[in-house]
């Protein structure tokens, strides 16, 4: 029996999926959104390290499944191998209800106006594909401070000069410093800098009928047991299931969009939880599947009309795959830094995001989240042996002794950094699985030196007695804060999607994620993602008024 006709589905229910569903279903649409994972629940994902840390190879507790989703990796040398979700180099994000904003870190940054305007501000790159964004922070401003407000931010970035205009304050007070803020506050300030407290999208008061943080150590890669982590999994999407106008369908996994002989999007192909073939026709299609699952659903749906997949007449489909490196440094102290209070990062500048003389952009440096026991391995210094008594040792000493500081590097984008479809390689629906290709620019190696210098400095200030850096490296970088695979443009020979990220060649067709950044920033991009899908969402259900329901 033929599934009923909806006027909107929305495939994936991460960052942007989960504001995009909410939207149209309280503007009165009727929505089915479409989720690949399941809708996971704290009592569910026991505290155990090895199972849940999505973000380590040792696993990605909330999907997706190894068997049924690999994908093709490329390295610079051009040596292919097929890689598992658990595996690194699968650059995962998470497939469930809220995608990664149900077991993110959740920092709330938003991006500074010169994060749009980065061609204007540093001219051509060699060998990059910079560009300014079609939109500005002005036009963003009343989203950012929507997505906020909505969804329940928490912290206090009055003390940072370098920030965009804002007309609200944030909703939510910070934390209570921790003993690493304590430490590094007095350094940032005696080396002229401006500390402040992170933004971040958890409550640390009763917010939205939820409670506050209750600071364990399980935090970034876990389920938040008591509730007061801010995703969409538990803010937008309930408001959009209670309007009655939105159904959610969790283990669907859509394999194409299909296209009538006009040219328009008539629907999707999905796969159920029986692994049935379902067709689901709606008047809009919303891509919101993160940068790599995007770009790697309009690559298969291919037709007459668009043989090379939808949205990639000129071959930028896939193209300018960002992520953010991670570079900074780790700092041991004579006394203890750790305290165990979760979530552990705290404290941040962004003196060095802009401004860096012979540079093109920069990156915020802040203190990280706590680190448990099996992950302390990652700031194992060089000097270090890497098994046995000795390296046992300086763990067992190290361990409370520590703090490491670092920021997601501005990532300049290329051309050749890409997702493409493997020609041979299948998923478990024989869907052509996502193939992965390119490295860092050059000068992205640069700034993430810089930063990382910088992050030492800071360190040192704050008197530890000894230093490493974490330098960054040149392969393909995308992860969890993937991006740029589907990039936002007004010419339509050089970009995916126009300004309010509608596909130029299909006007009934819209991608709403990370995949639309022209560029990355130097900042975790989620709170843009959400401004983002609130602001497309405005445009789109006025237009939709405005034709009263015609497409």
């Amino acid at each position: 029996m033929a599934l009923k006709h909806v006027n909107a589905v929305v495939i994936g229910s991460g960052a942007g999926g989960g504001v995009v569903a909410k939207e149209l279903a309280t503007a009165g649409l009727s929505v089915v959104l479409l989720e690949r994972g399941r809708w996971h629940t704290p009592a569910e994902c026991r505290k155990d390290d090895l199972r849940n840390q999505r973000t380590n190879v040792l696993g990605n507790g909330f999907g997706p499944d190894d068997e049924r989703h690999p994908r093709v990796v490329v390295d610079l040398q051009g040596r292919e191998r097929v890689v598992r979700a658990s595996e690194g180099g699968y650059q995962n994000n998470a497939a469930c209800v809220g995608g990664g904003t149900f077991c993110y870190g959740a920092m709330a940054w938003r991006f500074a106006e010169k994060d749009f305007r980065m061609r204007s501000t540093y001219g051509a790159i060699e060998g990059s594909t910079l560009e300014d964004w079609p939109i500005t922070y002005q036009d963003l401003e009343p989203y950012y401070e929507k997505a906020e407000w909505e969804m329940g931010v928490s912290g206090d970035d009055s003390d940072n000069p370098f920030k965009g205009p804002r007309k609200k304050p944030l909703p939510m007070p910070p934390m209570p410093p921790n003993r690493e803020f304590e430490i590094l506050y007095p350094a940032a300030k005696r080396l002229g800098l401006h500390p402040f407290h992170i933004p971040m999208l958890r409550n640390t008061v009763p917010y939205n009928g939820r409670g506050p943080c209750m600071r364990c150590r399980w935090c970034v890669g876990f389920a938040c047991e008591v509730d007061s982590r801010n995703g969409t999994h538990n803010t937008v999407i309930p408001k959009a299931l209670a309007t009655g106008n939105c159904e959610l369908r969790t283990r669907a996994m859509v394999s194409e969009i299909l296209v009538d002989d006009r040219g328009r999007a008539r629907g999707v192909v999905y796969y159920d939880e029986n692994d049935r073939r379902q067709e689901q026709t709606a008047d809009l299609v919303v891509v919101s599947c993160s940068a790599i699952e995007s770009a790697r659903l309009l690559l298969n749906s291919k037709s007459k009309l668009f043989p090379n997949g939808l949205g990639n007449r000129y071959d930028w489909v896939g193209r300018n795959l960002q992520g953010h490196t991670y570079t900074g440094a780790v700092g041991l102290f004579d006394f203890d830094t750790y305290d165990d209070l979760g979530p552990g990062a705290q404290i941040a500048i962004c003196d060095y995001n802009h401004g860096n003389p012979g540079l093109a952009g920069g990156a915020l440096l802040a203190n990280e989240f706590i680190r448990l026991p099996y992950q302390f391995i990652q700031q194992v210094p060089p000097f270090v042996p890497s098994w046995g008594l000795a390296h046992k040792q300086w763990v067992r000493r190290a361990y409370r002794r520590t703090i490491a500081v670092q920021g997601p590097t501005q990532e300049i984008p290329i051309f050749d950094a890409r997702v493409q479809v493997d020609p041979k390689v299948k998923d478990y629906w024989g869907i052509p699985v996502a193939r992965l290709s390119g490295g860092r620019h050059e000068h992205t190696i640069e700034i993430g030196r810089f930063m990382a210098a910088k992050a030492e400095e800071w360190l040192k200030e704050a008197g530890a007695i000894r230093t490493w850096r974490r330098n960054p490296a040149r392969g393909l970088s995308a992860g969890q804060h993937q991006a740029g695979t589907c990039r936002m443009g007004n010419d339509p020979k050089t970009s995916v999607v126009d300004k309010f990220c509608r596909v130029h060649d299909v006007d009934n067709v819209y991608v709403i994620d990370g995949s639309v950044h022209v560029t990355n920033g130097g900042f975790n991009p989620v709170l843009t993602i959400l401004a983002i899908a609130y602001y497309a969402s405005d445009h789109l259900v006025r237009e939709w008024k405005g034709r009263k329901g015609r497409v």
